[in-house]
């Protein structure tokens, strides 16, 4: 099969999803390429003139354009439909971020002069008109299901969100993406929401944002990092767990360094099943990061295409189970250019519920250790049946 650039689509095994009706409405624009985060030594802007060679920063275009192509050309291309995203309204941040905080921003980019918004996050030229399009595309991609035209639906988008809380950026993000349409989903009507977040570091930025509210639970699983400074002073430790009417419904999920496929398998089941089962949410969020894949620049957890393809399976399941199979999943980390595309098909295989892989795994085989993991998820049960009300 070639598409109308001539290019061929990979021949997909004799494989169907599940479900035969099954399919993804991806929601994208190619404006957000146009968010330019420079060059230098990792993601720090920094030139030295010991070196010949500086590298992109970690979150660039790249890394977007390769997931764009495997959804448009590999095996899940035939279940694949797109959409066009849009610009979010500066009315529409304001049910997430303060007024302060997005003139700030706007501000910032009308002087055109690139700015280090917190260490890392450059806004340039260009930057702010991205960060809107990825806003709006997600909020598009919400409404796509709240309205009844499908029930899963995947927001392609960068720059990237979890990190952005109300008042402040962080790590990358400027806007809270999948924040902002978990708030349109509660004021279109819905009362409970659940958002399980994969990326490699933890979304405090998304906790931040709901962590007085008991309509949403917030199920973060990341490497223990803790906090990297004023952008981030959350920790991402088992003790944050919301407050006021909030608490209880914050669950961190800090995970030793290199807990590989088994070990969250092992966790997404000894804990985010259990949690998900006692709350009831009326719809799912999956906010997926590939930089816990074994090859990420900015990550160690291990996990392989297998690992992802294995996540996806069970949020699919409780998808079904608790919220009519409505599950919108929303892009943030993911700095291997290549190896990013290949686990994001693999978590879409498994959304999907196909039988067997559609592609197979070019960097195969890494080893893992299982152990460790499964004493820390045990630990943490026991922490969250002692002091989680709800999961008493």
């Amino acid at each position: 099969m070639a598409t109308s650039s001539g290019r061929a689509i990979l021949s997909p095994p004799d494989l169907q999803p599940a479900a035969k009706d099954d399919g993804i409405d991806v929601f994208w624009h190619e404006g957000m390429l146009k968010h330019n985060t420079g060059r230098g030594v990792f993601d720090t802007g920094m030139e030295p003139d010991f070196l010949d060679v500086l590298e992109n920063h970690p979150e660039n275009s790249d890394r977007v354009k390769n997931m764009v192509s495997i959804l448009k050309r590999g095996p899940i291309a035939l279940f694949v439909s797109w959409h066009q995203g849009r610009a979010a309204l500066i009315s529409e941040l304001l049910s997430f971020h303060t007024q302060e905080y997005i003139d700030e921003l706007v501000e910032a980019d009308k002087k055109g002069q690139g700015k280090i918004i917190c260490p890392g996050t450059f806004l340039n030229p260009g930057s702010w008109d991205a960060a809107l399009l990825a806003a709006g595309t997600t909020l598009s991609a919400m409404k796509h299901i709240l309205d009844g035209h499908g029930k899963i639906t995947y927001a392609l988008v960068r720059p990237p969100g979890h990190h952005a809380q109300p008042t402040q950026a962080d790590g990358y993000c400027f806007l809270n993406n999948a924040g902002l349409a978990v708030q349109l989903a509660l004021d279109s009507g819905l009362n409970k929401v659940a958002v399980i977040d994969i990326d490699v570091h933890y979304g405090n930025g998304t906790a931040e944002g709901f962590y007085r509210s008991n309509r949403v639970l917030t199920i973060s699983l990341h490497m223990n990092h803790g906090s990297w400074g004023p952008s981030h002073p959350q920790n991402g430790t088992v003790d944050e767990l919301g407050e006021d009417e909030g608490f209880g419904y914050n669950l961190n999920i800090p995970l030793p360094n290199g807990s590989g496929d088994r070990g969250y398998a092992h966790a997404m089941t000894k804990l985010v099943v259990p949690a998900v089962e006692e709350f009831r949410p009326e719809l799912m969020v999956l906010v997926v990061g590939q930089d816990s894949s074994a090859f990420d620049p900015n990550g160690r957890q291990c996990l392989t295409m297998e690992g992802y393809r294995k996540i996806g399976q069970i949020v699919r399941e409780m998808a079904d189970k608790h919220s009519n199979g409505c599950l919108l999943i929303v892009q943030e980390g993911g700095y291997h250019v290549t190896y990013s595309a290949y686990c994001l098909h693999a978590t879409l295989e498994g959304v999907l519920n196909f039988p067997a892989p559609l592609l197979p795994d070019p960097i195969a085989y890494y080893p893992e250790d299982d152990a460790f993991t499964a004493v820390v998820v045990e630990s943490i049960k026991k922490y969250h049946k002692q002091f989680v009300p709800f999961l008493k």
